[in-house]
């Protein structure tokens, strides 16, 4: 599950846009709705869990209602989850996670999203890829949800792409561990939109290039392999990626064998992207986060081009 620690770019900060804390976040809601989420924030806050670990994080006035729409396993661990929702004042930027309510399930879930804003805009669909543990959100997750199962849900964090289209162009590297490739595959999808945009309008912002490294244990638990190829192939002179795996005990695909490096992710190879231009995200395990972050800021990389978020099991 995802949770936030976040240092996020001054260029970033000026379009959170309208956004409230946690007190003021019943705005309209219809009363079983309300109820619901009340309820779960309420017995939630009992535990050392998502909502405790992101009380002071930025919130979304928003709650709205949301219907599983769509289910599948993308690894032998992870069940990605589209959701269809109701609320058209439902927003989010690139990057930043919900809090996810269920029926019958006093703690709260905190997941990132992995889908662009793009499709949200156009089919009011996100979506989520969770790991399973022994969470209760996870768990409901993979175990008892079904398709057309109701839950409620309001965008949160401080990690995020969201460039306005005056803003100066930048480079991106994205750097994830495990199911920490979440919210940079949303801002990954979000870029690919806006090189779309781009070259179909003539305007918009202009992307830089974006480099992914992405770690996993084995080519099994590389989420998104397939999306994330894709977006290569269709834009070979921005997107490229990186993919290591660790534990690797079987043969690699020949589709997969040229972007694939066995083991980890290492210092000199995000130290060779390293310019005044770049902005670098940061999402895995807090080891990895802390390693990674610490380094750039060794090598003299401004703290506003270092955004990271850590997520826990």
């Amino acid at each position: 599950m995802a949770c936030a620690a976040v240092l996020a770019p001054a260029m970033l900060r000026g379009s959170v846009g309208a956004i409230c804390t946690q007190a003021a976040l019943l705005r309209a809601t219809p009363s079983p709705l309300r109820h619901l989420t009340l309820t779960s924030i309420m017995k939630s806050r009992w535990k050392t869990d998502h909502l405790e670990r992101t009380a002071n994080v930025l919130r979304h006035e928003v709650v709205s209602a949301a219907k599983v729409c769509g289910a599948a396993q993308e690894s032998p661990s992870v069940k990605r989850l589209r959701l269809l929702v109701a609320d058209g004042d439902f927003t989010f930027k690139a990057g930043q996670w919900i809090d996810f309510f269920i029926p019958g399930v006093s703690v709260v879930g905190g997941f990132s999203i992995c889908s662009s804003p793009r499709l949200l805009e156009q089919e009011r669909i996100i979506e989520l890829a969770v790991k399973y543990t022994n969470h209760p959100p996870a768990l409901w997750i993979h175990n008892q949800c079904t398709l057309d199962s109701e839950v409620a849900v309001r965008v949160g964090g401080e990690f995020y792409f969201d460039p306005q289209p005056a803003d100066a162009s930048r480079n991106l590297v994205l750097i994830a561990g495990g199911v920490g490739i979440n919210p940079l595959l949303s801002i990954l999808r979000h870029s690919a939109d806006l090189h779309r945009e781009r070259a179909n309008k003539g305007s918009g912002y202009e992307m830089g290039t974006i480099k992914l490294f992405y770690s996993a244990k084995n080519t099994s638990e590389l989420l998104f392999k397939k999306n994330i190829l894709d977006l290569v192939n269709e834009f070979p002179e921005k997107i490229a990626c990186s993919l290591h795996v660790t534990k690797q005990t079987t043969q690699i695909s020949a589709e997969l064998e040229p972007y694939i490096t066995e083991g980890r992710i290492t210092e000199k190879e995000i130290r060779d992207h390293i310019s005044k231009e770049t902005l670098f995200y940061i999402c895995g395990p807090p080891p990895m986060t802390d390693f990674f972050s610490k380094q750039l800021a060794n090598s003299h990389v401004p703290q506003e081009h270092i955004c990271f978020e850590k997520w826990w099991l």
